[in-house]
């Protein structure tokens, strides 16, 4: 039997993070190689420090693409983001492009030929969650600090915050009782701001009224423990205070360590990748379990090998609160859902320029965009598999 009465904490951070920044400028590539073929193969790595970017890896795809326009889109998303710093500009930090082409070995198993079909682009194992949480089927002490960041940044670049700087965290630890989030019982909020002479004191007044109106009606109480700022001043922040990698916040993107996680991060790689699109499988089919009323909580773990089409095993763990099989729903999502590599992304329409906007505040719990972007958290499977129903 689960644990019902409990604590359970988890953390986000802004676009702004360096990490963040890394992540978007990643795959505002995988994007623009994408736009201009949908079979480019793109795996980038991007560092930032001060007022310096490097984009590393490997690509396959149209010669249009230039280091120049790449260097062009990446002072975009840092202006975008909201970076004009002394330590970090998107006009004149220095920005170099060291992507080549992709490995013939790794193309060798990866692509189709003969009677051989797509194979994954790598081995490993990718997990999927959903649970009844929240609307979006999400865990909830992710969901709402993702929330907590996506509302002050509106703040911050809408003019209503100007001293809000763009690096931020934040952190909410839920309690549970019988099982079900019921209240934060503390509430970490750390907040790059503009103004060096503002106390912590200062911008907590500032940030309080968005985080009220980011959590559920009664979730703060007058025993909710607030930390903004903790540590004082926060003015020197995002690439300027602390380097940035690509990759590096993967508990971030997924679940906040209410589920398993494979390991491999998502940004910067193109759908052919599993990493990414079986990850986005494996989401796409646990949110459709839940949705179908099949159990309050799925986990779904999908395998793979290089070079090898089909997962070599798809796992099911429905935490004791499945209506169903699960050993028979196991061959079901099999059938209805292609999980190669390919039959992955003709599913969810990955071949499309849809990952810059996944970099920040989650890869899951968002609302499918009309243009194809976020098409795995749509729950259009739950009439195939409610029959299953015992």
């Amino acid at each position: 039997m689960a644990r019902q009465n409990y604590l359970f904490t988890s953390e986000s951070v802004s676009e702004g993070h360096p990490d963040k920044v890394c992540d978007r400028i990643s795959d505002a590539v995988v994007d623009a190689y994408l736009r201009e073929m949908p079979e480019a193969r793109v795996a980038c790595e991007t560092l930032a420090t001060t007022n310096r970017i490097v984009i590393a890896g490997e690509t396959r795809g149209p010669a249009t693409i230039t280091n120049e326009y790449l260097a062009h889109l990446a002072r975009m998303a840092v202006k975008d983001i909201g970076y004009e710093q002394d330590g970090f500009h998107w006009e004149n930090c220095d920005i170099a492009v060291h992507l080549h082409a992709q490995s013939a070995h790794i193309a060798q198993g990866v692509d189709a030929g003969g009677n051989k079909d797509e194979g994954a682009g790598d081995q490993g194992i990718m997990f999927g969650y959903a649970c009844r949480e929240t609307e979006e089927l999400m865990p909830a002490p992710i969901l709402y600090s993702h929330k907590i960041l996506q509302i002050l940044a509106e703040a911050r670049k809408s003019g209503k915050e100007p001293v809000l700087g763009p690096d931020a965290k934040s952190q909410v630890t839920v309690r549970y009782q019988d099982g079900k989030p019921v209240e934060a019982t503390s509430i970490v909020l750390s907040t790059q701001h503009l103004d060096p002479a503002l106390t912590s004191e200062d911008v907590k007044k500032i940030v309080e009224p968005y985080i009220r109106s980011a959590l559920p009606d009664g979730w703060i109480t007058t025993d909710t423990v607030w930390h903004v700022n903790p540590t004082g001043a926060f003015v020197i922040g995002g690439p300027d205070g602390d380097a940035g990698l690509t990759g590096r916040k993967i508990i971030v993107d997924t679940y906040g360590g209410a589920a398993p996680h494979g390991g491999g991060a998502f940004s910067g790689k193109d759908p052919t990748k599993v990493d990414r699109s079986a990850a986005y499988a494996a989401r796409y089919l646990a949110k459709n379990v839940v949705a179908a009323d099949l159990a309050d909580r799925c986990t779904i773990q999908l395998s793979y090998a290089i070079g090898v089409s089909d997962p070599l095993s798809v796992y099911v763990d429905l935490h004791g609160t499945g209506r169903c099989d699960e050993a028979k729903l196991e061959l079901t999502l099999r059938d209805v859902m292609g999980l190669s590599p390919r039959g992955i992304r003709e599913h969810l329409k990955l071949n499309n320029p849809i990952y810059e906007r996944t970099a920040a505040y989650g890869h899951f719990g968002r609302q499918p965009d009309a243009d194809g972007g976020f098409t795995w958290e749509k729950t259009d499977l739950v009439d195939d598999l409610r029959p299953l129903a015992g």
